[in-house]
């Protein structure tokens, strides 16, 4: 703990994203476990389509969910037949930006790092709209991610070379209260959930 002038003590801010992490985490296994019977998933889905809208000649990045995580690939199959091309993240390595791999519903796959799966070949793509995990979210759009960093160093690194969109996808549970940022921190253009958009 660090003192703040006025002699109260305050929480590193990596302790604070912490505790929010629990919570998020707590309320995502929640209402994962309820989403088949609730129809979340389906709803979620709905709201993802009609926010990135027409998406033939696009190039979407979904990716492929891992422990509670909710899934884009009901969204990222519709996408692709619509016409996008569609990739996922893969982990080029600590510190670093993701890359992004083609992936169809048809690919195959095989594990990446933390789990997660990727195309085993494809080409390589620029995404101009990226479906984002997230583990919690506030009413201003900012992420609470896994602490990484590495959709802030993508968003970064895409916004200087073109437009990019960037939607969250998420259970409503997922909101918490607005959340601490630090300068290396990218809001999102737009969170999805099961409820409906929101928009900073």
């Amino acid at each position: 703990m660090r003192a703040r002038p006025n002699g109260f003590s305050v929480a590193p801010m990596s302790d604070v994203k912490t505790a929010l992490r629990q919570t998020a985490h707590a309320a995502r296994k929640q209402a994962f476990e309820v989403c088949a019977q609730s129809g979340a998933l389906a709803a979620a889905t709905a709201h993802l389509l009609a926010e990135i809208g027409p998406a033939d000649g696009h190039s979407i990045a979904g990716y492929l969910p891992i422990r509670t995580e909710i899934d884009p690939r009901p969204a990222m199959a519709a996408l692709h037949q619509m016409g996008a091309r569609i990739g996922v993240p893969v982990i080029a390595g600590a510190g670093r930006p993701l890359d992004f791999r083609l992936w169809t519903p048809e690919a195959a796959l095989i594990p990446g790092p933390f789990g997660a799966l990727i195309p085993e070949r494809g080409d390589w793509i620029t995404p101009d709209t990226l479906i984002v995990p997230l583990v919690g979210f506030d009413a201003a759009c900012n992420r609470l991610g896994y602490g990484g960093g590495f959709y802030d160093r993508t968003l970064a690194r895409l916004a200087a070379s073109g437009p990019v969109r960037s939607l969250g996808f998420a259970f409503a549970a997922q909101q918490l209260p607005p959340l601490p940022t630090e300068p290396t921190d990218i809001a999102l253009d737009a969170i999805v959930t099961e409820a409906g958009v929101i928009r900073p």
